[in-house]
This record gives structure tokens, sequence and C-alpha cells, in this order.
């Protein structure tokens, strides 16, 4: 089964992020194999820049050799859902490798991070808030999947 990691910066505070988010990782793991790494928020006190930057070094920290580093921004590439399917494909059909989708706090990435991504996606051109980001990320990597295994879930 193919592999696909997650690190994102923050728990989720808001039921019904949490609620969606596990309903998104329950249909996904029906797909994938999913590894999750839930990274500290930077400490309040520090400047939101010092903040992406101490929550940035978390991250590089967690990333494995082989990983594909797929960062999640606003300034990333726009994807439509089977372009998105089709990058996963190719991302999880390599030997020796798996995405790991990274999403920010607050304050967002850091430029090391952004440095490190093999590719940078938006969800939106709206700013989202980080849960629903994730929350967003999960159910369209569950439509990339049934794309991929031709399920009626995804419409034209």
């Amino acid at each position: 089964m193919s592999r696909i990691g997650f690190i994102w910066v923050g728990k989720l505070k808001e039921p019904f992020s949490r609620d969606g988010c596990d309903h998104y990782w329950k249909k996904l793991v029906r797909f994938f194999k999913l590894d999750e790494a839930v990274i500290r928020d930077g400490p309040g006190k520090l400047p939101p820049v010092e903040r992406s930057r101490k929550e940035g070094e978390a991250i590089l920290a967690r990333l494995a050799p082989g990983d594909v580093a797929v960062i999640l921004d606003e300034h990333g590439e726009r994807l439509t859902s089977r372009q998105l399917a089709a990058f996963v494909e190719k991302w999880t059909d390599a030997p020796n490798q798996r995405p790991v989708f990274i999403i920010g706090g607050p304050f967002g990435l850091s430029d090391e991070v952004r440095a490190a991504a093999r590719a940078s996606i938006r969800l939106s051109d709206m700013t989202l808030p980080h849960e629903l980001a994730r929350l967003m990320l999960l159910e369209q990597l569950y439509r990339a999947a049934t794309i991929l295994k031709n399920m009626p879930y995804h419409h034209d």
C-alpha cells in the first residue's frame, strides 16, 4: 500500500475541524498508509517570522530521506482535483519515496521549509485558516484516490 505523510503545525482546536478531519482520515486509510506528525506551535511571544522559523526547524527535522515535501501555500500552483490525483499517483508510485504534505501555522511556513519543498500547491486563491486547510486537503486527497480508482465520488 502506498504511503502519504502529513506534517501540521498545531493541534486541531475546533470540534468541526477534528470531526471533519477524522471523517476523511478514515476514508483515506482505505487507499493509503498514512503517517502524521503534529508540530508544536512556535512560542507566542516570538515575532511571526521567528515563530515560523522555529516551527520550520521542527518540520524539517521530521522529513526523512525519500520524502517529497509538498507545501500548501497561498502562492502555490493551482491544481484541479484531477491534476492533484495525477500528482498523487506519480508521487506514490515512485519507489522509496512518499509525498509529505505540510501545512504551517497561522504565520505560514519559513523560507527554509519553502526551499526544501519539491512542490507547492494551493487549495484556494483565498487565505484559509490552517485548520480548514487540513480538512480541505484530506477531502481533496480522498477525492484524488477515488478518481484514481474510478469510484463514483468526483463528478466533472
